[in-house]
C-alpha cells in the first residue's frame, strides 16, 4: 500500500505545461514560435520594425503637440478653456475605428487630401495614431501640471524667474512624470488595431503591424506566427508598463 502511494505521488506531473494547463500541441506551438523568433524570420522582423517605427513617430508627434496643449489648458487664462478641456477629455474615449474612418474619408481618392496619395501608407497610420493619442497626452500632461504647478509657481516667484526659466524648472521637476506620459502614449500606440488596419490596409511588407498581423494570422489558422508576434508584443507592453510604474514610484519618492 505504501509503495502504491509513493508511485502515485511520483506520477504527478511537475512541469510548466501542467501548471499552465497546456496541451502538448499548445506547448509545441509556443516552442515553434520561440524558434521562429530566434531564427529572425524576415517577415516577422519587418512587421516588428514597421510597428516600432509607426509607434515611435506617432508618440513623438503626439507629445510635441499634446504636452504644450496640456500646459496651456491647465495654466492658460482665456475664454473657452474649460470647453477645450472637456473636448480633450471626451476625445480620450474616441473609438479607434471612428478615428480611422474620419482619416480614411479625408485621405481617400475623393477626399480633401486625396491628392497626397497617403492612404495605405505608414505615414497615414501615424496620422490616425496622432489623432487618437494626442488627447491622452494632453489630459495626462494637464493632470501633471495641476498637481505640481502651484508649488512651482510659488518657487519661481520667490526666485524671480522668467517664464522661460520657470518652464525649464517645470520640465526638470516633472521629468519622470512626463516620461511616464510618453511611455503611456507609446503603449497606447503599439496596441492599436482598428484605426491602423482601416487606413493602412494591413498590406504585407508595407503596412502590416503586429496587432493587425496577429488578427490576420489567427483567422488564417497560422497560430505559430501569431504567437511569435504576440510574445514580442507582450514583452514590449510589459517593459513599457514596468518602466512607467518605476518612474511613477520614483517621482513619489522624490516628492
Amino acid at each position: 500500500m505504501k509503495q502504491m502511494h509513493l508511485s502515485q505521488s511520483t506520477a504527478k506531473p511537475n512541469t510548466v505545461r501542467h501548471y499552465l494547463r497546456l496541451s502538448k500541441t499548445d506547448m509545441d506551438k509556443i516552442l515553434e514560435a520561440v524558434n521562429m523568433l530566434l531564427a529572425m524570420d524576415k517577415e516577422l522582423i519587418h512587421i516588428i520594425g514597421v510597428t516600432l517605427r509607426m509607434s515611435f513617430f506617432s508618440t513623438l508627434i503626439s507629445c510635441i503637440i499634446g504636452m504644450p496643449m496640456g500646459v496651456i489648458l491647465e495654466k492658460g487664462r482665456f475664454r473657452g478653456r474649460q470647453l477645450l478641456k472637456k473636448i480633450s477629455s471626451t476625445l480620450m474615449g474616441l473609438p479607434p475605428v471612428a478615428a480611422g474612418l474620419i482619416v480614411y474619408m479625408l485621405f481617400t481618392k475623393y477626399g480633401i487630401f486625396g491628392s497626397l496619395g497617403l492612404l495605405f501608407t505608414v505615414e497615414i497610420m501615424v496620422v490616425a495614431q496622432v489623432i487618437l493619442i494626442t488627447p491622452v497626452v494632453t489630459c495626462l500632461t494637464s493632470s501633471v501640471v495641476s498637481v505640481s504647478g502651484k508649488n512651482l509657481r510659488e518657487t519661481a516667484r520667490g526666485l524671480s524667474l522668467s517664464r522661460k526659466k520657470t518652464m525649464g524648472l517645470f520640465l526638470y521637476h516633472n521629468r519622470k512624470a512626463l516620461l511616464s506620459v510618453l511611455l503611456t502614449a507609446f503603449g497606447r500606440s503599439i496596441a492599436e488595431v482598428g484605426a491602423v488596419s482601416l487606413v493602412g490596409g494591413n498590406i504585407q511588407w508595407k503596412t502590416r503591424v503586429m496587432t493587425t498581423a496577429i488578427l490576420l494570422e489567427t483567422n488564417k489558422g497560422k497560430f505559430t506566427f501569431a504567437l511569435a508576434l504576440g510574445i514580442v508584443l507582450l514583452l514590449i507592453s510589459l517593459t513599457v508598463n514596468v518602466l512607467a510604474s518605476l518612474l511613477t514610484k520614483g517621482d513619489k519618492t522624490d516628492d
